[in-house]
């Protein structure tokens, strides 16, 4: 972490002992080793006052480790909208998959599996609508630069926002169109059974 260098660079620059900055913000000398070790986090009271005793902004203070935490965040972020990208799509197999069994098994309980299937399908694909929507990014080529942890420049976000409309028209009648010909090959082979 940042902050921890920061104190122990700050410290040294003031010739202050573990000890003599403890005392100076009201803690004790292994608080001060814990945070220069970067095992413990000060909490906002601490970073007032290291503030104040080495005299910058909170902000000066803890810059560094904000963009790391925001970079991990991303991270994170990044990792979940892969996650939910690949159980949205082993979910939507197995519906267009249960859709024509049902007809063969029973309507009514063939029916309820794949409208289960598909209702978790559309929490995982509500999520991701959310993470998209914190990140801006909607079209297929920000969707693949987030993915990839990059982002686009400014122009190329200006040209991505005009296929925007488009692109999720013909992604909705493709997917259609793609289960309905997955669900009537399945239909036709159970059928000939």
């Amino acid at each position: 972490m940042d902050i921890s260098r920061t104190i122990r660079e700050e410290r040294s620059r003031l010739s202050l002992s573990q000890e003599e900055l403890a005392e100076r913000i009201y803690v004790t000398r292994q608080t001060i080793s814990s945070w220069e070790n970067g095992k413990t986090y000060p909490d906002i009271n601490s970073l007032v006052l290291l503030s104040h005793v080495f005299d910058m902004t909170i902000d000066n203070l803890v810059k560094g480790d904000l963009e790391i935490m925001e970079q991990k965040i991303e991270k994170n972020d990044i990792r979940d909208m892969n996650r939910y990208a690949w159980l949205m799509i082993a979910l939507i197999g197995v519906t267009v998959v249960l859709f024509p069994l049902s007809w063969f098994f029973g309507f009514i309980p063939g029916v309820a599996i794949a409208a289960l299937t598909l209702s978790v399908y559309f929490y995982f694909a509500h999520k991701v609508e959310k993470i998209k929507k914190q990140y801006d990014v909607q079209t297929y080529r920000e969707i693949v630069a987030f993915s990839k942890g990059e982002t686009l420049d400014e122009i190329a976000k200006i040209r991505e926002s005009g296929k925007r409309k488009y692109q999720t028209f013909l992604w909705f009648i493709g997917s259609l169109i793609f289960g309905a010909i997955v669900s009537l090959v399945i239909w036709w082979i159970l059928k000939g059974f």
